[in-house]
């Protein structure tokens, strides 16, 4: 699709930037309102890693959530980077949960009186659900991989990298 060139009224300078394009390397040139650069998909995953939450992040950087999603499905980088925000995210909300449950939260009770007491409230079910969350997790942090463990990952590993190189072979011959 062409687009239209916009004029530039006189003594405006060209505002470059890496415009990111899918399936081609990123070009520098005037972006347009639609086109992705770097600088809006760092604001967009720093808002998501923030509120882990895409609709949010989307309308705090001024981009549309179907935009968004499709760049994901299409971009593997930006895939795993959405990922990596969301990760960051969960993380926080978990790391407020659990300052919660061991700090407690201010509660203010207003008696039949009239008066009022300040107390501590202390969520133990979210610290009994976060800690059995990652029982696991913590019980094997402790635990050494095998031999048997480190020669499955080498494999897979290999597997992949192999999958990978014939990939980009196939993505040169179709490209000649």
């Amino acid at each position: 699709m062409a687009s239209k060139a916009r004029a530039r009224k006189p003594g405006r300078s060209v505002r470059r930037e890496l415009v990111l394009q899918e399936g081609s390397q990123a070009k520098l040139r005037e972006p347009t309102r639609r086109d992705w650069t770097k600088k809006k998909e760092t604001a967009f995953l720093t808002a998501l890693s923030e509120t882990c939450n895409v609709t949010l992040a989307c309308s705090e950087t001024g981009v549309s959530v179907a935009a968004v999603y499709a760049r994901r499905k299409k971009n593997a980088a930006f895939r795993a980077a959405w990922g990596e925000a969301i990760a960051v995210a969960y993380r926080r909300v978990e790391m407020a949960l659990l300052e919660r449950a061991l700090n407690g939260t201010e509660k203010v009770v207003t008696r039949k009186d009239g008066s009022e007491e300040r107390v501590r409230e202390y969520p133990n079910s979210v610290a009994l659900q976060l800690l059995k969350m990652h029982k696991e997790t913590a019980e094997e942090a402790e635990r050494e991989p095998g031999e048997g463990e480190m020669e499955e990952l080498r494999a897979k590993l290999q597997g992949k990298i192999a999958r990978l190189r014939q990939r980009l072979i196939a993505e040169r011959v179709e490209g000649q």
